[in-house]
């Protein structure tokens, strides 16, 4: 994990982060997740369908499952210090590129597109990548928007 204080960050823009410990993505995860949207598409959720019908035999995570996770990954590459709280701004861009089968590994890697005073706060822009162990293709590529604060 690399760590800066709010006043260092700018000197990180332009650069690759770091990247975030392994996660597997279960069929209990991809259910909770489920039961929390309501969204109860049987490739996520049919695991015996899924056998059948889908490519690999696999139940799949819902794209926003997948991209739900950058908050937790992204405190695993990023410490920012003398931050008193921080908030989700949004996004520009949001692709899902790659499914991610039932039982999948995937990590986030970061890099920092910008930060910029915005009143009392820093807006902060990061590409972040959700990798899917053994696969070349990425599941996510998404460029978030955070608003932290001293």
């Amino acid at each position: 994990m690399k760590t800066v204080s709010f006043d260092e960050l700018t000197s990180l823009v332009g650069q690759e982060i770091g990247v975030s410990e392994w996660v597997e993505i279960d069929q209990a995860r991809i259910n909770q997740f489920a039961d929390a949207t309501g969204d109860h598409q049987w490739i996520h959720v049919d695991v015996e369908r899924a056998k059948k019908e889908m490519p690999g035999g696999k139940t799949i995570a819902h794209g926003f499952l997948t991209l739900s996770l950058i908050p937790m990954l992204g405190a695993q590459i990023l410490r920012i210090t003398g931050v008193s709280r921080g908030i989700n701004y949004g996004s520009n861009k949001v692709r899902f590129t790659n499914m991610v089968p039932v039982g999948s590994r995937v990590r986030a890697r970061q890099k920092l597109l910008s930060a910029e005073p915005r009143g009392a706060g820093m807006q902060i822009i990061n590409e972040m990548t959700i990798e899917i162990d053994g696969q070349e293709r990425p599941a996510c590529v998404a460029e978030t928007i955070s608003m932290i604060y001293k």
